[in-house]
């Protein structure tokens, strides 16, 4: 055994050595593994080796299509055969909530290159003769389907051994029966890892561990938000009714799901496999996997199956006169959101995770693959923001875990409308205000653990969404929402903004060289910062403001709190220049915005709030009302006279009180999630993690104002000097879309030049309740970017006539936030 590798991946199922062959792929051959038994010993032996296209997160989906892709050509590549049952994958639907499901994802599919047919239910029978189209009480009818040809099934353990083959033959070690048990950083900044077989440095961790995330972690004082969660199938005796079928002619049927009731169905040597999501599915190894374990099963529990398997009986009666032969039931690992964890941990340098993959065997392919260019590049290639396992935070408690893993379990194949919020472990994180909040009639919603109000339901309306891909119950209510904000005077409750506090001598140095905008040198100045990925792309956005000498306020989104916490915390100097605080606890923010917003707080303080004493894009350490130390920054994302008040904590439900009691005169109100949505879409502002992300520099962003090329160094400026030269590809856009009726843009809708080819996507998209347009913001080509240009979206599977309009169509010269 080696003492000394570059990069060590733990774990050696299908994940673990997919990285250690792409890592290979990338010309790193000084790599290895290490296995606590053999390999795919875990999750990866008992899984059914289905490979599903269908996702609706645009990051997620690139993975499971490169994997797809590349198991197909792996074979001839290592001269290892992975079973790759190219059948189809065949989804079906039942209600038209379900096909506006499909044909929702059918836009997430179109730019990402993922052929799909979405069919009637003459082509469903046609592909699948054995089906039972239904029409009863208790089996619907078919009303059509979504149709992946390309997909199908592999076997697990065959995919692993060519993985495997393919890394060998590039330089890689592969050590089985090499329990990790500890961990050491030793002086050269390397990693120091005892095994069971004896001592490894390595300067690179990666953990796969799979069903032992949560120990391995610990080793490293790491909470790793994963547990895996009991998945069943059952396996079938050979079926007459298939045989004959085969024997006949027929191609092997595809892989068919029928998500309203939750199962999917397989061929499997002349039989099935019929694997359920059930409710009541429990999570286990919460304390981690006991040492008899090992490559065991749970006992089978045929109760829990019994709704699914008479479901799938009804609609392929075939299933009726066959035997059941085993039941499978093991452990698979699950993250709370269901998505995988793939990136850098938290607060610690060069390690890696790959963890909490519920669908394993669908994106150990494509998550190898972004992971090792993410280490032998610095960054991944791809946007993996919607895996970075820094979207969870310090929240992820083993309660919270077990609760929404199982929630996410019994949930995998309910529709995923795109305002669902999940009840379990709710709520946990709340404002100091929540309790007034709900005396308001919030509506709540969650992101990165806090409570958040979405709408506000007046009296005599129920406090309920309607989830749809539509126009729903609450469009009316957060249209008022909307226009009390444009018109008199609302709050928001942003208190879980993520907060920073840099201070130190050389704290505004540190923040420019991070940022590619100019960071503000007098005190009561605040900037609108980009921080970039050496490609350029962008990584985070900050507001910075300066609020005293060597004293900088730094705010960013609150679902970014652990993602640029650790990377500002990972850039800080050596030599302890900068001192770096995360406060987002210990200050509440509101926003206070609307043409009434200046007389309401002037009541509330001494400080001229005029526009030569408090101009636009300033910033004072105010009183207000009985408050202290409250930082007022003249700056809002919803495009209206108004301020952000960030106060300390303890002031939140006085200073609440407060601005009710002087707004009150004012027509103040609540204003929720929703209803910000629709007014910042009216502005055309971007939102990181959607509108903002790696995949586009701040110059296809039109973010140029934002950036100085000219102030020197700063992470991103040689690529954005190479995209100057060659010319800026694509421009952001913002679109009126024509003829919406129900069904406005949402995101991830491809974009189509008059003559019907793809020329971009929306990233975002609202109905903008005081303009009464439908929006979307999002990329075109740059050919395609001008005001006036013709362009078609497509939604819900229809193509809608769309205009680029100048930017910012409510107010597009700033008149109000000036005033």
């Amino acid at each position: 055994m080696k003492t000394h590798v570059r990069v060590l991946v733990i774990g050696g199922g299908v994940v673990g050595v997919s990285t250690l062959y792409h890592l290979t792929k990338k010309g790193w051959a000084d790599v290895a593994l290490i296995e606590r038994t053999e390999l795919t010993a875990g999750s990866t032996w008992h899984a059914a080796g289905l490979l599903p296209l269908f996702n609706m997160s645009y990051t997620v989906g690139q993975l499971h299509k490169y994997s797809v892709d590349l198991y197909k050509r792996l074979p001839a590549e290592t001269g290892q055969d992975v079973s790759f049952h190219v059948t189809g994958n065949l989804r079906l639907a039942t209600c038209r909530e379900r096909m506006d499901e499909y044909q929702k994802y059918c836009g997430t599919a179109n730019t990402i290159g993922v052929p799909f047919e979405v069919i009637g239910p003459a082509r469903v029978k046609e592909l699948w003769p054995l089906i039972e189209l239904g029409g009863s009480a208790d089996t619907p009818a078919v009303i059509g389907a979504l149709y992946h040809p390309h997909d199908g099934h592999i076997a697990p353990a065959d995919l692993t051994m060519a993985l495997r083959k393919g890394a060998r033959n590039a330089g890689a070690e592969i050590y089985e029966h090499t329990e990790a048990l500890a961990f050491e950083r030793v002086a050269s900044g390397e990693w120091r890892v005892r095994t069971s077989q004896g001592d490894i440095r390595a300067e690179h961790l990666v953990l796969a561990t799979g069903n032992y995330a949560r120990q391995t972690g610990r080793l490293l004082g790491l909470n790793v938000p994963a547990i895996p969660v009991e998945h069943q199938y059952i396996v079938y005796d050979e079926s007459p009714e298939l045989k004959a079928y085969r024997q006949g002619g027929g191609r092997e049927l595809a892989v068919m799901r029928e998500p309203d009731k939750s199962y999917y169905l397989r061929e499997e040597r002349m039989g099935w496999i019929l694997g359920p999501y059930e409710r009541g599915a429990p999570a286990r190894f919460a304390d981690g996997v006991p040492d008899w374990f090992g490559r065991s099963l749970f006992p089978g529990d045929l109760d829990r199956l019994v709704p699914h398997v008479e479901a799938a009986t009804r609609r392929v009666p075939a299933l009726e006169q066959c035997g059941i032969k085993d039941i499978v039931n093991g452990p698979i690992p699950y993250a709370p959101d269901g998505s995988p964890l793939i990136g850098p941990a938290w607060g610690l340098r060069n390690v890696w995770i790959n963890e909490g993959h519920s669908f394993g065997i669908t994106a150990a392919g494509g998550a190898g693959w972004q992971l090792a260019e993410w280490i032998v590049e610095g960054e991944p290639g791809i946007d993996m923001l919607g895996v970075d396992p820094r979207r969870f935070g310090a929240y992820t408690s083993k309660r919270y875990l077990v609760q929404k893993n199982e929630e996410t379990y019994r949930n995998v194949f309910t529709i995923h409308f795109p305002d669902e919020e999940r009840p379990d472990a709710r709520p946990a994180k709340t404002s100091a205000v929540y309790d007034r909040l709900d005396a308001s009639g919030a509506v709540w919603g969650q992101r990165y653990g806090w409570e958040r109000a979405n709408w506000f339901a007046p009296p005599g309306v129920e406090r309920r969404d309607r989830w749809s891909f539509r126009r729903s119950d609450y469009f009316e209510h957060v249209g008022n929402e909307a226009r009390l904000m444009r018109e008199r005077a609302g709050v928001i409750d942003l208190t879980p903004f993520t907060k920073h506090e840099v201070t130190g001598p050389k704290a505004e140095a540190w923040l420019d060289g991070l940022v590619a905008n100019k960071v503000p040198s007098k005190t009561g100045r605040l900037a609108l910062c980009h921080a970039l990925t050496r490609r350029g792309g962008i990584r985070s956005e900050f507001t910075i403001t300066k609020i005293d000498a060597g004293h900088y306020y730094v705010v960013s989104a609150g679902a970014a709190e652990r993602y640029d916490s650790d990377y500002l915390f990972k850039s800080l100097p050596a030599d302890g220049s900068v001192t770096l605080r995360n406060i987002t606890n210990t200050r509440g923010c509101f926003v206070l915005a609307g043409p009434r917003s200046r007389e309401v707080l002037a009541q509330l303080t001494d400080t001229p709030l005029d526009n030569a004493s408090f101009p636009w894009l300033t910033a004072q350490v105010i009183e207000a009302a009985l408050a202290v130390d409250v930082y007022a920054l003249r700056v809002n994302f919803v495009g209206a006279l108004g301020w952000e008040l960030h106060f300390p904590i303890e002031y939140a439900h006085h200073l609440f009180d407060a601005l009710f009691a002087a707004g009150k005169a004012h027509g103040i109100g609540m204003v929720g999630m929703r209803a910000m949505e629709s007014l910042r879409l009216e502005k055309s502002y971007r939102m990181w993690g959607s509108d903002m992300t790696p995949d586009y520099t701040p110059f296809e962003a039109s973010l140029d104002r934002f950036v100085r090329m000219n102030k020197g160094y700063f992470s991103g400026r040689e690529a954005l000097e190479k995209q100057l030269a060659a010319g800026v590809p694509n421009r952001f856009v913002t679109l009126e879309v024509h003829g919406v009726t129900d069904a406005d843009p949402l995101g991830n809708e491809p974009l189509f030049e008059p003559g019907g080819r793809m020329i971009g996507r929306a990233t975002s998209g609202y109905y903008g309740h005081c303009l009464r347009k439908s929006l979307a913001i999002g990329y075109a080509r740059a050919e395609y970017a001008q005001p006036g240009t013709q362009l078609t979206i497509e939604i819900l599977g229809e193509r809608k006539q769309a205009t680029v309009l100048r930017e910012s169509p409510y107010d597009p010269d700033n008149l109000e936030l000036r005033s």
